[in-house]
């Protein structure tokens, strides 16, 4: 008996804490102060429709595309309000939920009790991942106020989806890794891009992993450029805007944010 209680205890937690990430209302609020045009569209590929938010920046010159690859918690309204960071920043982002049609009635992300969707996320097949951002990605690249620039970036689950990501994308001109893991060293030999890393030093699960990915992709001679904030926890960038952010986090949010406005721009 004590075991089951304990069992539907860890349940119970869990299950708060997969609705307070998906009830994001300081998100929402950021969202609806924002100047710039941000809509959602359908995306037909092989039989399925990929519904993708697509944020634009104020601009008048074309400008590069941002894939932004959703945390294992899917389509949250953060990944809509960090798309819309990465518009302001000058880029097309477009950020597909992944679990489009997989729900009930076909839906996604909001089809499913908050408490399911990293269960529903881990069934997806890599095949069809690889399939959606593709078409995703070629979907933003068409776009009359794109140029054919194309970078990808992704968070937690979404990071190591990233970094895959890049292994079977060679026009890719940078990925941008959020706390995800690399592939094995076989599928790093396929990356054309530069993979740059971004790593919470309170989170050793995947902290661990960075050694192990540096020296393989030294070894393979592709570039691979980690950087660990320490004081930060898994899902910072997330975790950094929250009202409630603690001051390690929100510090390694904004050294990042700088990072990342570096590196595109130089590219």
């Amino acid at each position: 008996m004590r075991y089951n209680r304990k069992m539907i205890r860890i349940a119970l937690l869990a299950a708060l804490a997969a609705t307070s990430l998906c009830a994001q209302d300081w998100a929402v609020t950021r969202l609806e102060k924002s100047p710039r045009h941000r809509e959602w569209v359908t995306i037909k590929h092989d039989g399925r429709s990929v519904e993708t938010f697509v944020a634009y920046p104020e601009s008048k010159d074309k400008t590069p595309v941002i894939l932004v690859i959703h945390e294992i918690f899917g389509m949250t309204d953060w990944v809509q309000d960090v798309a819309d960071q990465f518009a302001a920043a000058g880029y097309i982002a477009v950020a597909p939920d992944l679990l489009s049609g997989t729900g009930p009635d076909g839906k996604g992300t909001k089809g499913f009790q908050s408490n399911e969707v990293m269960q529903a996320i881990g069934h997806l097949s890599p095949d069809q991942i690889t399939a959606d951002l593709n078409a995703v990605a070629d979907y933003g690249l068409k776009l009359p106020a794109a140029t054919k620039k194309l970078f990808v970036t992704g968070f937690c689950w979404g990071g190591g989806q990233t970094f895959r990501f890049a292994t079977n994308r060679p026009d890719i001109a940078a990925a941008l890794v959020f706390y995800g893991p690399g592939p094995d060293k076989d599928a790093m030999s396929r990356i054309k891009a530069p993979v740059y890393g971004f790593y919470a030093g309170n989170d050793a699960r995947i902290g661990a992993t960075v050694p192990d990915t540096i020296e393989k992709m030294k070894q393979l001679g592709k570039t691979y450029e980690p950087v660990t904030y320490e004081g930060a926890g898994h899902g910072f960038m997330r975790a950094g805007e929250a009202p409630d952010a603690s001051e390690g986090n929100a510090k390694a949010r904004t050294e990042a944010w700088v990072r990342v406005k570096e590196i595109l721009a130089r590219k």
